[in-house]
């Protein structure tokens, strides 16, 4: 096992394939399919699915970490030793959609300014970014999960409120005297993983309702909201004045959902994941 091969297994993981990785690293792809089948072979197991993109086994969750944690001290101790223009490290990180076309603008504009990184931005969903953590595909996650992932460190950021909402005139057609049909009027959903509206359904004792459309992107879910397609959870944060100008109405008085937003990356000495935190940390005073 050298560094090479550990180098090798982090860009088939990063580009999503061997000649991604190939062309990040300016080799050939039977370099990169001989490296992974030389660190394979010391191993003992297969660490990489070839599939597209490919994926790491078990096994190769374990190497992967190991090669992202070298790469990155080794690339901080180079700079320390020789100072002058850094190497760009590619850091990913797995963020919340809602978090991402809100709150942490503000850590887009600081790493503007990083000339030593390269963010890899991975959108997940808060309730699913942890297990990215655990393949060791991303260095830190914006997660819903509050109990630490082996190796890593983990503090809550705060809350994000959302609110159920619709367009006026969708509500209006869906409200009776005793207030919002909640079985009739139509919903939406960000994907598969979105439970935020099936969740104030449920406890409310609501199992039928109309079915929801899909919309996968948080600019698009709010686009999808105001032109009355259906109601949404959505961030107060990205509501603005659309309620207090009568674009949006809440549906009920007083229900929301606060989401605790946490922040976990590795337990590692490192400068550049510093860095990150402390900018996430800071756009995150924000959160409720």
């Amino acid at each position: 096992m050298n560094l090479d091969q550990l180098r090798t297994l982090a860009a088939i993981i990063d580009e999503g394939s061997f000649e991604g990785a190939a062309y990040q690293l300016r080799i050939t792809q039977s370099a990169v399919s001989q490296r992974v089948k030389a660190l394979e072979a010391h191993v003992g197991q297969l660490l990489v699915r070839r599939e597209s993109p490919c994926s790491v086994t078990a096994a190769g969750s374990a190497m992967l970490r190991l090669a992202r944690q070298v790469q990155l001290l080794q690339e901080e101790t180079w700079q320390e030793l020789s100072p002058g223009p850094a190497a760009r490290t590619i850091t990913p990180l797995a963020v919340n959609a809602d978090s991402l076309a809100t709150w942490l603008y503000p850590v887009l504009r600081s790493a503007a300014g990083w000339s030593d990184i390269t963010l890899d931005l991975h959108v997940e969903d808060q309730d699913h970014s942890s297990a990215l953590l655990r393949t060791a595909e991303v260095l830190g996650a914006i997660t819903a999960e509050p109990q630490p992932i082996n190796g890593c460190t983990v503090e809550h950021l705060g809350d994000m409120r959302y609110l159920p909402v619709a367009d006026p005139l969708l509500a209006k057609r869906h409200t009776t005297a005793a207030g919002v049909d909640w079985e009739s009027i139509p919903a939406l959903r960000f994907n598969s993983k979105d439970d935020l509206q099936h969740d104030l359904l449920r406890s409310k004792g609501i199992t039928a309702s109309a079915p929801a459309h899909v919309i996968p992107s948080s600019e698009g879910f709010l686009d999808a909201v105001r032109a009355g397609l259906g109601w949404g959870m959505l961030p107060q944060m990205q509501l603005g004045t659309l309620i207090s100008d009568g674009s949006l109405v809440l549906l009920e008085e007083g229900l929301h959902r606060d989401v605790a937003l946490y922040w976990q990356t590795w337990n590692l000495e490192s400068a550049r994941l510093t860095r990150v935190t402390q900018a996430i940390r800071e756009a995150a005073t924000d959160l409720h």
